[in-house]
């Protein structure tokens, strides 16, 4: 087996090649078998439906993707959440009222993108799967990440669907004469050498010893049985702990791959194959059971009624879903019985690495501490912006943004989508999104501050909303005598609230259904301009930090749940398209004056 140091390099260069192969393509037709014939997105509702396809028409007129396949959206059905498992069933039903009897044909990719990012709120008004990244000319999204690095499979794949997640990366390579094939009935699955502690987040595969040995690129293997986030014993208990080559273990979170000498490890899933006779089969029990009542996962309620190992043990195994848990359980069981016996196939890509980029820290992690991902993707430390070298400190991210000479950017701080004045300092490991900050401004240390557009008493309006990059957005509480729980930039929101002149009351909450969170607090004025919004969001933060009073009483705040139910697209792509251009300019000029 090769030593990290040749593995790592040998995942670069085939990286490269796939970038390469992509970047040929973007703005040109695709030739028949080459690329997708349909590229899916779920959404979570019609509004997130809409302005993932306004994205995607305006990708398509920059001449961003390749040209040939349908880019097609498909919102969740109304009413309960569906989980990625029940979104996978809606869509195979949607794909054969588009296409008809045809779609059984297709080589499908599609991408997991609803949701509302509750860990990574800048992705939340206009989807992870649009998420910026520091890479390539014109400048990276996920969804062109995505296509990039599955460039090599339509090729060689039958007609099927390809499953995946709009917030994870993977990385691998192969043998010169080794390839990635998903041709097999049933269900073929990606394999990731990974440590127990990531096993116990993420599916197992039981592997049979005998079908494979650990060491090469790549190697098809049987699988015995799918655990899905077992406990380590259990992963002891069912023979799912491999023992392998050289290299240096993880360090970082959702850092999978590398594993020392000798060292335990578990294989783990990523991304799955179904090929469209497997498809008809869920496609005809979805049509059968109607609405769903319940969360359906892909991974967990698929995945593990497949192998000869498998068991009925998971159906009854609900957690803490209580007022669904009935249902869950009835749905997993019929699921069981309409899949067992189906083959899991399964791709070991022994050098291979699996990174999720799902919440603020792991965003932050990965765009600007982790050398060996910069190194593997090729990461910049600016892409598509304007800047002046004195603006960044080291390991700082700067994405499609401008920065006007004289500001300055602490280390570990992502810019994306954002325009920074003279006399801005934005303190370390801080990430701003989609703002217009001027004046005399200090951003503080482990900020996120991101601003969205949004239609208010029928016209366009600002709003900012700020957090501790720490804090926890999803973290409720059920009565308001508990919202001490909640803190925010470590400190608790009723000594906020104080601060700011807010009195405690329900109306303070958007949402009780959903519970009392920072997610559903009414705490971010609406105001008629970006940078208004962006000063009154700073003004809450230093009044917070510095104990000094502020007047937001009186003043119509709205929750990050109302900014996103009323945010405005076609606005907030404006402000981007608006620094697009002048970055283009600005560009222009300094190559004529050259």
């Amino acid at each position: 087996m090769l030593a990290a140091g040749k593995r790592s390099e040998a995942r670069r260069e085939a990286t490269e090649r796939r970038l390469a192969r992509f970047a040929a393509l973007r703005g040109k037709p695709a030739r028949p078998g080459e690329f997708w014939d349909v590229v899916a997105l779920t959404a979570a509702d019609v509004g997130q439906a809409l302005a993932y396809r306004q994205q995607l028409d305006a990708k398509l007129r920059r001449k961003e993707l390749p040209l040939g396949p349908r880019y097609l959206v498909f919102a969740d059905p109304p009413g309960h959440k569906a989980g990625n498992g029940g979104s996978t069933l809606h869509v195979l039903q949607c794909l054969e009222d588009l296409c008809g009897d045809s779609w059984t044909s297709f080589i499908v990719l599609l991408i997991h993108s609803g949701g509302y990012s509750q860990r990574l709120p800048n992705a939340s008004a206009l989807g992870k799967v649009f998420t910026a990244l520091p890479l390539g000319d014109p400048m990276y999204q996920m969804l062109d990440l995505k296509l990039a690095m599955y460039i090599d499979f339509p090729s060689h794949m039958k007609p099927g669907i390809l499953i995946t997640c709009a917030d994870d990366i993977e990385l691998y390579s192969t043998g010169v004469s080794e390839t990635v094939t998903f041709d097999k009935p049933g269900f073929t699955a990606l394999a990731h050498p990974s440590d127990l502690l990531v096993g116990t987040t993420h599916g197992v595969f039981v592997l049979d010893p005998a079908s494979f040995s650990g060491t090469g690129g790549l190697e098809y293997a049987s699988c015995h049985r799918f655990l899905h986030k077992p406990t380590v014993e259990t992963m002891w208990q069912c023979g799912a702990v491999c023992v392998r080559g050289n290299g240096s273990l993880p360090t970082a979170p959702g850092d999978h791959g590398d594993l020392e000498m000798g060292s335990e490890c578990v294989y783990t899933d990523s991304i799955f194959y179904m090929d469209h006779s497997t498809a008809k089969r869920l496609l005809a029990f979805y049509k059968q059971m109607g609405t769903l009542c319940c969360e359906v996962d892909a991974y967990g309620d698929f995945l593990q009624a497949l192998g000869p190992g498998a068991t009925q043990d998971y159906t009854t195994n609900t957690g803490s879903i209580t007022k669904e848990g009935s249902q869950l359980v009835k749905v997993r069981q019929k699921l069981y019985s309409l899949l067992k016996g189906t083959a899991l196939n399964v791709v070991v890509l022994n050098n291979s690495k699996f990174y999720h980029i799902g919440t603020t820290e792991e965003y932050l992690f990965h765009f600007t501490s982790d050398s060996k991902l910069k190194s593997e993707l090729g990461l910049l430390p600016v892409a598509f912006s304007i800047f002046s070298d004195r603006a960044l400190a080291e390991s700082a991210s700067v994405m499609h943004s401008i920065l006007e000479p004289g500001c300055l950017i602490g280390p570990g701080s992502i810019i994306e989508y954002s325009r920074i004045g003279p006399e801005v300092s934005v303190g370390e490991g801080s990430i701003i999104s989609g703002s217009d900050i001027s004046g005399k401004v200090d951003v503080p240390s482990r900020c996120f501050l991101s601003s969205l557009s949004v239609k208010a008493d029928g016209e366009v309006q600002y709003v900012s909303m700020v957090f501790g990059v720490e804090d926890n957005l999803k973290k409720s509480v059920k009565v308001l005598s508990d919202i001490g729980a909640l803190r925010f930039f470590g400190v608790s929101l009723p000594e906020c609230l104080e601060r700011w002149g807010v009195q405690v009351s329900e109306q303070l909450f958007s949402s009780e259904s959903t519970g009392l969170s920072l997610w559903t607090a009414r705490l971010f004025p609406v105001c008629s301009t970006l940078g208004e919004s962006v000063r009154m969001t700073l003004q809450m933060v230093h009044s917070m930090q510095h104990t000094s009073p502020l007047a937001l009483h009186g003043l119509r705040c709205l929750s990050v749940q109302e900014m996103l139910r009323c945010k405005e697209v076609g606005d907030m792509m404006k402000f981007r398209k608006q620094i697009y251009d002048e970055i283009h300019l600005r560009r222009q000029k300094e190559e004529s004056d050259l």
